[in-house]
């Protein structure tokens, strides 16, 4: 027979290699988990990483959904893989991974490495955004943990009643103690701008459109800014460049290739910079075929058949016709490209840009002028623009400069930043803002203003997501502790009743206990087998193995 011994907290009856495989593998749960954690609260980001990834590239591919479908497959198969291995060492066994299952494992974990290694490298800046989420969702995280660690010790209780040396109860019970106790304290870690009182919470920040409305039409294009007055919003941001020829459009990037048709029109010029085109050359471009090809936000299927239409012949922009739909009661963020030296209009693109926008007689107070380049000469031309800094700076300086806004992405404030600038009368608008849950975190911090591609969607949201207030988080995280403490030691009391009295566990045993009560062949060779396997453990009276014998242990 084989020799089975008991169950010891160390692992001791597992191989070397088997210890290594288990190791490997909680090391790849652990990565996969805040890989999938990572990539799923990246959402509100999908369309700058794929537009970030068509710079490498040269070409426009979405690969974030691809990335989310391969995560949340590669942690689903490692969790399955991971219990199945914990409910094998549970009762003693090895796990005897299958090569397959191998070959996974590390393929799974070499990806995920790889893959946060060059998100890491690429754009280091997206990893804030999991202690931003965390303003979020650390409050339901730690429910969820507390509630995982709490069944957890089923298992461990189990194994700590079964171990017969005191110093490895000792090791294994000190370890999850202390688990269990920096999980009941880590609250106190837990800081989020929506544990507030109700009364203390600030106006619903105002909605910015991106580019227009680019969820609802072709981003920089007439239609698109349309669509954001449509939905009331309080003002839009625009990209302007100057065409060879002196006529300012809208266009984002330095090229037209992603958002134009101009490698069919114009195959030879595609990587030229777009101030480099005549507006008559512009005027030829089809603005609203990529959106409809590409569907970069997922939404040209919910378009209704005019506006696919509509969308579908949309031409560039012009600036001046782009004021003449917005000079309403719309406010205005202008960004500007850089002109290359050879431009002729490379020194004076400013005063031709502010010509067209004074011509306009768009109200000069609603329009926010974010470059620094030549900002005295704008400050004497316009004096009602409000001068916009894309900068993050101290308030001092700010003052001095005599900028009165500022405009920065969400991952480069703080609460804290917000209140500070609050403080100093300097207001702060914070880009590109998609999902509700990020909407909610910022105006739970008393953000001003926000640029979102989805107005649509905010304007929407009558409410933060889950305000608290902090006597019922307070009360909440104690309850749960001590429910958790309760369970946790009414589990270890019973599992120790349970099986403190058995001192060995070995598959004769279990089988054997198993087995129909009549007189077998199988029954029989089944206590032959016990019976040598408890004389090899140690048993020395006969009535130990009568009992053995009669009980089926």
């Amino acid at each position: 027979g084989i020799k089975w011994d008991p169950i010891d907290t160390d692992f001791s009856f597992l191989p070397q290699w088997e210890r290594l495989w288990f190791l490997i593998l909680t090391s790849s749960f652990f990565l996969t988990l805040v890989w999938f954690y990572f990539w799923w609260e990246v959402h509100n980001d999908y369309n700058e990483i794929n537009w970030f990834l068509y710079n490498r590239m040269g070409y426009w591919s979405d690969w974030s959904i691809p990335i989310l479908v391969t995560t949340a497959a590669g942690f689903t198969y490692i969790t399955m893989l991971l219990i199945l291995a914990l409910c094998h060492i549970a009762v003693g066994q090895q796990m005897n991974l299958h090569w397959l299952h191998k070959i996974g494992l590390v393929t799974t974990l070499i990806t995920t490495v790889v893959t946060m290694s060059s998100i890491a490298q690429l754009w280091d800046d997206e990893w804030e955004m999991v202690f931003i989420s965390l303003q979020a969702t650390a409050p339901f995280l730690h429910i969820g943990a507390l509630a995982a660690v709490t069944a957890l010790s089923w298992l461990v209780a189990g194994q700590f009643a079964r171990t017969e040396k005191a110093t490895s109860q000792m090791l294994m019970f000190s370890a999850y103690l202390a688990v269990v106790v920096a999980l009941y304290l880590v609250p106190l870690t837990i800081s989020s701008p929506c544990i507030m009182e109700k009364k203390a919470l600030g106006p619903k920040p105002a909605i910015v459109g991106h580019r227009g409305a680019p969820m609802l039409a072709p981003e920089n294009t007439l239609m698109s800014f349309q669509k954001a007055v449509e939905q009331k919003v309080y003002g839009v941001q625009a990209d302007v460049v100057l065409s060879y020829d002196g006529v300012p459009f809208l266009m984002h990037d330095k090229t037209l290739r992603r958002t134009t048709n101009v490698e069919e029109v114009f195959p030879e010029r595609a990587y030229e910079h777009s101030s480099m085109f005549n507006w008559t050359d512009l005027e030829k471009l089809n603005a609203g075929e990529w959106f409809l090809q590409n569907d970069p936000f997922w939404t040209a299927g919910s378009l209704s058949r005019a506006d696919y239409l509509e969308a579908a012949n949309q031409s560039v922009c012009k600036l001046e016709d782009m004021l003449e739909v917005i000079k309403g009661n719309t406010s205005l963020i202008l960004n500007f490209q850089d002109l290359p030296a050879a431009h002729p209009y490379y020194s004076t693109y400013i005063n031709i840009t502010l010509e067209t926008i004074l011509a306009s007689r768009i109200r000069q107070q609603a329009v926010m002028w974010l470059p620094d380049t030549e900002r005295q000469l704008v400050r004497q031309v316009a004096p009602g623009f409000q001068q916009t800094s894309g900068l993050k700076l101290d308030a001092e300086r700010l003052r001095e400069k005599g900028i009165v806004k500022l405009n920065l992405r969400y991952t480069k404030v703080t609460s804290e930043d917000v209140r500070d600038y609050t403080m100093a009368n300097l207001s702060v608008n914070l880009y590109t803002v998609n999902e509700p849950w990020l909407f909610s975190i910022l105006w739970c911090a008393g953000v001003p203003s926000v640029t979102s591609d989805s107005s649509h969607i905010l304007q929407k949201v009558p409410f933060p997501i889950w305000l608290m207030p902090p006597d019922e988080y307070h009360l909440i995280w104690i309850t749960s502790d001590l429910i958790s403490c309760l369970v946790i030691v009414g589990v270890f009391i019973f599992q120790k009743w349970r099986l403190g009295s058995i001192r060995t566990y070995n598959p004769e045993q279990i089988m054997l206990s198993a087995a129909v009560r009549r007189s077998s062949q199988d029954v029989k060779i089944m206590k032959e087998k016990l019976i040598f396997s408890e004389i090899n453990n140690g048993v020395e009276t006969t009535d130990e193995l009568s009992f053995c014998s009669e009980n089926g242990f």
